[in-house]
């Protein structure tokens, strides 16, 4: 069919910062192919992503009146807008296609293959959502190359949290090219020799280290849940940095990035494995230097507040149906599950992360 046929609409749904810095290209580029389209901007803070606007994209897809399956709808943006698009997908005419397009470093290494999508809900994030992989997602870091250094180290927070639980080589590159990615904004290769958070020597094999690392991490994430897209199996590695922060960080909303309150959920989860004998001191050490030198928190007070914490681990375990199923690392790159951490251990690994408090928080 001729693409110009006012019939074949194809819906573009982009947030407001990348309308921002893209919309002409992208308005030029489909205008160019004779692409019929109806682009829609909307906005994508953590705190805008709830039903409401799951109903508006719902609203722009009627609008739209695309076919069910030949013109999937594109979602173009970070995270919350992929969560968002995905789930008014999931709902539309009971489930149509669509396409991600992520923009964001966290929207590269985590939302791209993941199949769940969410909204936050009544103070919880991510309570309502749906199972709905995309069509197909396109991955350019390209677009890294506008994205302020703060969210750079947010997606950080996701790529070390695989490294942790996964990839012990991957994270010797975040020890040596971490900081010179970000700096770079992922757009060229790291200098040979990089800037070691622990010292060694360097990793470089001629490949490009912002490749090698989004790749690593994807390609982590793409083996952890695929065995388990509908997660039937509720031990999932890929949960580590994930069993206290859902909770946290929407009381620390707008404090916190989601790669952030991810980053402290791994710090503080080193501690407790370290209480059990899972992780030795030095690891700590590197794991905590490591966070420091990508730029991402290693310390909130909510994370040294053993309430709170008993809080989201119970939170967790409803979610979980009972068990803690609690991933933890047991040595750089591995991890291991608890399913009886007590409250003396939360007390005992929140005392330790107040230890790296800066001295006027203490």
């Amino acid at each position: 069919m001729d693409r110009s046929d006012p019939s074949d609409t194809q819906l573009v749904l982009v947030d407001t910062t990348i309308d921002r810095l893209y919309g002409d290209r992208l308005r030029a580029y489909l205008e160019y192919h004779r692409v019929p389209y109806h682009l829609v901007s909307l906005p994508s803070a953590e705190e805008q992503k709830t039903i409401d606007l799951v109903l508006s994209v719902a609203s722009a897809m009627n609008e739209a009146k695309a076919f069910r399956v030949r013109n999937p709808p594109i979602a173009i943006g970070g995270g919350v807008m992929l969560d968002i698009v995905g789930l008014a997908a999931s709902l539309y005419r009971r489930g149509i296609p669509y396409i991600r397009v992520p923009t964001t470093l966290l929207g590269l290494v985590d939302v791209s293959v993941a199949a769940k999508t969410g909204v936050n809900f009544e103070g919880f994030r991510n309570r309502l959502g749906s199972y709905s992989p995309p069509l197909r997602t396109l991955i350019d870091r390209s677009f890294l190359a506008t994205l302020p250094t703060r969210q750079l180290r947010n997606g950080m927070g996701e790529i070390f949290k695989m490294a942790l639980i996964k990839d012990a080589r991957l994270f010797g590159l975040l020890e040596r090219y971490g900081a010179e990615l970000i700096e770079g904004k992922f757009q060229d290769a790291a200098p040979p020799g990089g800037t070691a958070a622990s010292g060694g020597p360097p990793l470089w094999t001629g490949a490009n280290p912002a490749d090698e690392v989004i790749g690593r991490a994807i390609q982590g994430m793409v083996e952890e849940l695929q065995p388990n897209l509908w997660e039937k199996q509720l031990e999932r590695s890929v949960d580590y940095g994930h069993s206290f922060s859902p909770l946290l960080e929407m009381r620390a909303l707008p404090d916190l990035y989601h790669g952030e309150a991810v980053t402290l959920d791994c710090v503080f989860s080193a501690f407790l494995a370290a209480h059990r004998g899972l992780l030795r001191s030095d690891e700590v050490h590197r794991v905590v230097a490591c966070a420091r030198s990508l730029g991402l928190p290693v310390w909130h007070p909510l994370f040294c507040d053993a309430d709170a914490l008993g809080e989201a681990l119970a939170d967790t375990v409803r979610h979980r149906n009972g068990d803690q199923n609690l991933p933890v690392m047991a040595g750089i790159g591995s991890a291991r599950f608890l399913n009886d951490v007590t409250p003396a251990e939360l007390d005992a690994a929140a005392a330790a992360m107040a230890e790296l408090a800066p001295v006027g928080a203490r």
